[in-house]
């Protein structure tokens, strides 16, 4: 007996860090000492203050079912955080509370993709965007992220690739696998250039947006008020407040939107989990001193990371100006990015994620994650130099 599912399923595809995960958990198991700088969670623990504020919901009696939507209040507190934050005016009725941020991507993908259709997305990117819209038939359009603009995406470059086929486009900074930030003189360009398109939606990942450094801002796409209704923004808690176990996020949704996510939310997943909701709101209305000296340290990190690359023969590293992740250039050692990834964990003990598993333009870069302690990262580092020059 065959059962027979969508034609969607076969085309799904995977995130990677998790199965380099799993084969690093497994050779940790077996006594090998291993380094993991693949997977892409802060290596802090969740401040204190938040996780009291969910002990002390569920003591409270916040035990059954919310609004779909999120609690009333923490729909306040997002409103209120983007206000002190990034200084633009949302409603919470416009803010919509989801079991972690690929939901979002989740609903943004699956509302615009269809056969026939095209999405652009940026490239290296997160896997998920490509594997999310192959599965609806659409056809995904790459966006070049490319090394020689800082990782960031060209305006124009991504404008050339819009037709009359296109529903989405996708758009990442700070960026992950890359570490770049988008320049604002590029997305002003970009959002003048989509007048021409007033059909195309657009999905802002903004997960990194408090982690940039040296000064770099983060410019929201909140901010042009001509785009603001067909823009989705995705944030949330995993990355900021090191809280990537408690599978919570939120997303902005134009008011012609809104309803439709809604009614999705209610057939899916009834609501998010409601302790995790007040720790949620804890995270956003309490101090913030835990992220700021959290993203000081990653700074630290960042520079032993970016110095220590670049001090390897065959390896060069451009320096990263927000996440936590360098993507350095591995052309020079005549190896396939996800060969060498592999032979550094299985030979040396190192976990790092090969580019193309990024995309089809990641080829001749590797990615390594920052959130692990200096101590780490400088034996990581020591054992990749050995590998390549030994």
């Amino acid at each position: 007996m065959s059962l027979k599912v969508i034609e969607g399923l076969s085309h799904i595809g995977e995130e990677n860090a998790f199965a380099v995960l799993a084969r690093a958990n497994a050779l940790a198991a077996e006594g090998r000492d291993v380094i993991n700088l693949g997977i892409g969670q802060p290596d802090f623990p969740t401040p204190e203050h938040i996780v009291e504020a969910a002990v002390r919901a569920l003591r409270d009696g916040a035990h059954g079912y919310t609004d779909a939507r999120g609690i009333p209040e923490l729909r306040a507190g997002v409103a209120s955080d983007v206000q002190r934050r990034l200084g633009q005016e949302i409603s919470p009725d416009n803010v919509l509370i989801v079991p972690g941020g690929k939901v979002t991507m989740y609903l943004a993908i699956m509302m615009f993709g269809k056969p026939g259709a095209e999405i652009l997305y940026p490239d290296p990117g997160f896997p998920i965007y490509r594997s999310m819209i192959e599965f609806t038939g659409a056809t995904p359009v790459p966006i070049p992220i490319k090394e020689e603009n800082g990782f960031a995406f060209s305006a124009d470059e991504t404008l050339e690739l819009i037709n009359d086929r296109t529903s989405l486009i996708i758009l990442n900074s700070p960026a992950n696998p890359c570490g770049g930030i988008t320049p604002e003189s590029e997305i002003d360009t970009l959002v003048a250039g989509l007048d021409a398109h007033p059909d195309v939606a657009v999905l802002s990942d903004e997960i990194y947006g408090q982690m940039t450094y040296d000064g770099a801002p983060h410019v929201s796409l909140l901010s042009y008020p001509e785009i603001r209704d067909r823009l989705i923004v995705l944030d949330g808690w995993s990355k900021t407040y090191a809280m990537t176990g408690w599978r919570m996020g939120y997303s902005i949704w134009p008011d012609q939107l809104y309803n439709h996510v809604r009614k999705i939310a209610v057939n899916a997943w009834s609501c998010v989990n409601a302790p995790a909701q007040w720790a949620g709101l804890a995270a956003l209305a309490g101090p913030q001193d835990c992220v700021r000296d959290m993203v000081a340290e990653f700074d630290r990190r960042r520079h032993v990371v970016v110095d220590g690359l670049n001090a390897i023969d065959q390896i060069s590293c451009a320096t990263p100006k927000g996440a936590f992740y360098a993507f350095p250039n591995i052309s020079e050692t005549g190896r396939k990015a996800k060969d060498l990834a592999g032979d550094l964990l299985n030979q040396t003990g190192v976990a790092t994620i090969g580019g193309p598993d990024f995309g089809i333009l990641g080829e001749g870069y590797i990615r390594l994650s920052y959130a692990n302690s200096i101590e780490n990262i400088e034996t990581a580092l020591a054992r990749i130099d050995g590998f390549l020059n030994r």
